[in-house]
């Protein structure tokens, strides 16, 4: 079975990483004044894209009404330690 390899490790991956570097420097270093006022601003629109963006991957919230996965399951195996370690200690 090949291994398959990272976009952000193949030469497509560096050379967009350095093309993103390469603005980000120039829009700081040539236009800071212009940009960092309104960076704040800039960071909070980021949230909405970051939540659109992050959440392709896991292929919508119904996960299957039966099924629980591992980590459902040792999120309440936790919760249950938690509400125990809770109890001993009040």
């Amino acid at each position: 079975m090949a291994k398959k390899s990272n976009y952000w490790t193949s030469l497509h991956g560096l050379a967009t990483l350095t093309l993103i570097a390469a603005a980000l420097y120039f829009i700081f270093v040539e236009h800071g004044s212009h940009v960092l006022p309104y960076l704040p601003f800039l960071i909070i629109l980021l949230c909405p894209l970051m939540h659109i963006f992050m959440h392709k991957g896991h292929g919508g919230h119904n996960h299957g009404a039966g099924k629980s996965s591992e980590a459902e399951e040792a999120y309440r195996r936790g919760l249950e330690e938690g509400r125990k370690h809770s109890n001993r200690n009040s």
